[in-house]
């Protein structure tokens, strides 16, 4: 009986061993939403911010725009297959006002072969989810930022905005939020005085550069 109960413990420890092995990039930071959900869904008629670091480590976003309610939902590392990928768990299960994402960065970052085109042809996809369900409210797509630490690929982020700016131009409904031109200083260097440490994230004056511009697109 024991043996018995022992190998049936193994069984079951491989089993949940092998579950999350096989468990997708980023699986345990969604479950994090999903419980937070669980608890306390988020109202309706809230601004949602979906994408990468830049907003996963915006913690205090809420203090920044204290006239709205904002639901974020970024999570770091993540690229624009990611965000599509959990759409049905970040995105789809809310009831917004309004959509803003910051996603793309990441996509240029692990993937040195990958071309401006490609990063648009991502935007689409993940636009095209978004209007399946929300035919008609407001999405933003912030510009992917330029960062000290990413500076070997600054022309293929610059590249990939000026595509996204032009096609988020024919779209109904939606803006492209430049936050790239901000970031520079006047000689057209990046400001690296409105970084943390690693040449990648915004420290507070960063983020005040993204509250000042982003503030006039918030309903």
């Amino acid at each position: 009986m024991k043996k018995i109960l022992f190998q049936t413990l193994v069984f079951c420890l491989w089993c949940f061993s092998g579950a999350m092995a096989q468990a997708p990039r980023f699986y345990q930071e969604i479950q994090v939403f999903k419980h937070q959900d669980s608890l306390h869904f988020p109202p309706a008629n809230a601004i949602l911010f979906v994408g990468s670091s830049s907003f996963q480590k915006w913690k205090d976003v809420q203090d920044y725009f204290p006239e709205h309610t904002i639901i974020n939902r970024g999570f770091g590392g993540s690229t624009l297959p990611d965000v599509i990928r959990y759409a049905p768990d970040i995105i789809l299960p809310y009831h917004p006002k309004q959509i803003v994402i910051y996603c793309g960065e990441n996509d240029i970052a692990k993937d040195t072969s990958i071309t401006p085109q490609q990063v648009l042809s991502r935007v689409k996809t993940l636009l095209h989810i978004i209007r399946k369900k929300y035919k008609n409210i407001p999405v933003d797509y912030i510009s992917i930022k330029p960062s000290p630490s990413r500076i070997q690929w600054q022309q293929k982020m610059l590249a990939s905005n000026i595509l996204i700016q032009k096609y988020l131009q024919k779209q109904p409904n939606a803006r492209f939020i430049d936050v790239y031109h901000a970031m520079l200083n006047p000689n057209g260097t990046i400001n690296e005085a409105i970084f943390i440490h690693d040449g990648l994230h915004m420290n507070a004056t960063g983020y005040h550069i993204w509250q000042k511009i982003l503030e006039p697109y918030l309903l």
